[in-house]
């Protein structure tokens, strides 16, 4: 059984994800940082569907945290599908930000991408199979007001997509990313209305947060195997 990591686990997005991949079969590693009892409950839905979990509790943006428990995990074996999920927003217009406000998301979106990714790689590597999906944003392609910072982690996550991905195509790992738009759930529901909804996406409604899992359980499946380095769009037309 393959096994995949899933960071920022126990939120909306993260959840449909786990759960999806552990329909496919892996044995699913549900990651927090917060709220440890929100991981383990997705771990019990994993696991009540007949599939195989285990939770993870870790700060991806401390490398001196990230690293023991990526060592402790690689123990029972490769991690051969890796799902960044894990984000933060740090919302300000740049002309009132904070240098804390502006390091946040770059701490977590982009440097938290190196401090889990990296050691799992020469494992992966050995087994000459892997899948890596980084969840970023429309933001990062078109940009947004007030997320200076957050655009700049998520444009600069699209290049460690790209570039990844061609130092590891020759060994079967494929790398991409995937930029939803308007994804409904608690992260939006207190900023968008549905009128706005329906103003900004050409479909007039959010999408779900199964619709990216879905996504993402291709990407890590087998039939991906040639589609790597891509920027995937998932927005309801708005770019």
């Amino acid at each position: 059984m393959k096994r995949a990591l899933v960071t920022g686990g126990s939120g909306d997005l993260g959840q449909a994800i786990c759960q999806r991949l552990g329909r496919d079969g892996l044995h699913v590693i549900v990651h927090a940082r917060q709220h440890p009892e929100r991981a383990a409950a997705v771990v019990d839905a994993i696991r009540t569907a007949g599939g195989s979990a285990e939770t993870v509790v870790f700060d991806v943006a401390d490398e001196d945290q990230a690293r023991p428990a990526l060592t402790s995990l690689l123990q029972a074996g490769p991690i051969q599908v890796l799902v960044n999920n894990a984000g933060v927003h740090a919302d300000a217009p740049m002309a009132g930000m904070s240098g804390t406000q502006w390091r946040q998301p770059i701490e977590v979106c982009l440097h938290g991408f190196f401090n889990v990714t990296q050691p799992l790689l020469l494992p992966m590597l050995g087994t000459r199979w892997g899948r890596i999906v980084n969840i970023s944003s429309l933001t990062g392609v078109i940009g947004n007001r007030g997320q200076t910072n957050y655009a700049a982690a998520k444009a600069g996550l699209h290049g460690a997509t790209r570039t990844l991905a061609l130092e590891l195509a020759s060994r079967g790992i494929t790398v991409n990313a995937i930029a939803p738009g308007i994804i409904a759930g608690q992260a939006t529901e207190t900023v968008f209305d549905a009128a706005t909804i329906r103003r900004l996406v050409p479909m007039q409604r959010a999408g779900t947060p199964d619709e990216v899992a879905a996504l993402v359980g291709f990407l890590a499946s087998e039939a991906a195997g040639y589609l790597t380095g891509q920027i995937i769009g998932l927005n309801g037309g708005i770019a």
